[in-house]
């Protein structure tokens, strides 16, 4: 045998030799080496997340279909909007939700019209919580939104907003006897809700507080108040006694946090520090696809 062929005969068994002992190697710690699999973005370290399913799937027309896509994603838990409108599938809600191990974190009782701030609304208004109580119920679903209405003509903010402390006090007891929370959502009127007569916190923190239930709390929707009135961090500290639910969209678009100019992991964080540990709604439409939305929720998430 020749010198050259010595040298491949050696070379040779050397690399049999390397390859013997690497997959020993990797037959003794196959379960260490394995590759983890990647984590769903609904599944977040901190903020527990409850996905938006009339924004985030705008395009499915299959409402459970929608759900089915929220759990798939990691989110543990969903919000919707008026249940009026889901009346003939709510038991399939409920056990859809039950199956695919999905809380429903709120939904909407009572919208714009008619407004909660007109007194001849009330008994509507009293009715309506009562039907949203016995919804909640069915549902498995702790909270649920109320909308005080838009602008009255001829009425002051004051007087409107004093109507709507006397129907939160006639509702509260049918909330406290179900054990359902009413939040109460201010909107925004430079963007999406021109004419509604409840915007920024102060007078919806003055609204909670004189009603003095623990029952009727606030949907502080973080995407309504960066428009209204901005400071969102110490806004939030300073109301935080009257928050019951809090939402997020990015502005502007009301797209998922990370494509506009509100820094979430901040304030996140700072509803984190002020011991927020409820559901936080996506009521937000992605700016692109769901999957990429959710990706960007799950880096807003303060770590």
């Amino acid at each position: 045998m020749g010198n050259a062929q010595m040298q491949v005969d050696r070379r040779t068994a050397l690399a049999v030799a390397g390859g013997m002992a690497a997959t020993a190697a990797f037959a003794g710690n196959s379960r260490a080496e394995e590759p983890k699999q990647e984590a769903l973005p609904g599944k977040t370290p901190h903020t527990k997340f409850a996905v938006n399913v009339e924004m985030w799937w705008n395009k499915e027309k299959d409402f459970l279909q929608r759900v089915r896509h929220a759990a798939a994603l990691g989110f543990p838990a969903i919000e919707f909007w008026d249940w009026r409108s889901k009346k003939g599938i709510l038991q399939q809600l409920a056990d859809l939700s039950a199956e695919l191990k999905i809380d429903i974190a709120q939904f909407t009782a009572w919208g714009f019209f008619p407004g909660m701030n007109n007194p001849a609304n009330k008994d509507k208004f009293l009715k309506s919580v009562e039907e949203g109580c016995e919804v909640a119920k069915q549902l498995r679903c702790p909270k649920m939104t109320v909308v005080a209405g838009n602008d009255i003509k001829g009425k002051s903010q004051e007087e409107m907003h004093a109507v709507v402390i006397e129907a939160l006090k006639a509702a509260a007891p049918i909330a406290e006897k179900h054990q359902v929370m009413m939040i109460l959502e201010p909107m925004n009127i430079r963007v999406d809700h021109k004419g509604h007569c409840l915007y920024g916190s102060e007078a919806p923190v003055k609204i909670c507080r004189a009603v003095n239930s623990p029952m009727v709390k606030l949907n502080w929707d973080l995407y309504h108040m960066h428009i209204s009135e901005g400071d969102l961090c110490r806004r939030l500290k300073e109301g935080f006694d009257q928050v019951g639910y809090l939402q997020i969209a990015d502005n502007p678009g009301r797209h998922e946090p990370g494509t506009g100019e509100i820094y979430y992991p901040r304030v996140l964080k700072e509803a984190w520090d002020l011991g927020y540990r409820g559901y936080v709604g996506l009521e937000c439409s992605p700016i692109s696809d769901e999957n990429t939305a959710a990706k960007r929720v799950h880096d807003s998430d303060w770590t």
